[in-house]
């Protein structure tokens, strides 16, 4: 039954289910269900996280390798990424530790995001994720299109 309310009315089964624990009822709680929806949860940050990452690189890269057609936007999409990961490290600090693994990860994409949207050959731009860390949650750091490799 719980678990065809889940599928019927994710809200509402939530709300069921919040109660059901809170009252101490766990045998009306189908806790299979609560466990699986707990990771999902935690695999819903980590995808946020790496969305906004890839985001970040994007408009870092093209900040380097096209400063003449920087401007308003491409500044605004890399404060809005980095305020985007600030809430969830804040939110969920045991993703900073993930950071790197996922920017390594999500980097090629935006590489060859990069690429696709500049025109720019695609050797044009590191193999490997040029920015480090630190630099890409500093909210003041901005890339100089004569930097290269990893600071």
């Amino acid at each position: 039954m719980l678990h065809l309310q889940h599928d019927r009315d994710f809200y509402a089964w939530a709300n069921d289910s919040a109660a059901h624990l809170r009252a101490g009822r766990w045998a009306e709680v189908d806790v299979d269900q609560v466990a699986e929806e707990l990771e999902d949860m935690g695999k819903q940050q980590k995808h946020a996280l790496a969305g906004h990452l890839k985001i970040l690189m994007l408009h870092l890269l093209k900040w380097r390798y096209q400063p003449a057609l920087r401007g308003v936007s491409w500044r605004l999409s890399i404060d809005n990424a980095r305020d985007e990961i600030a809430e969830l490290l804040e939110d969920s600090p045991s993703l900073a530790t993930k950071l790197p693994e996922i920017a390594a990860r999500r980097y090629p994409a935006a590489r060859s995001r990069a690429s696709l949207e500049t025109g720019l050959a695609l050797e044009t731009f590191p193999v490997e994720c040029p920015f480090t860390r630190e630099q890409l949650v500093d909210q003041d750091f901005l890339p100089d299109e004569s930097a290269s490799g990893q600071a």
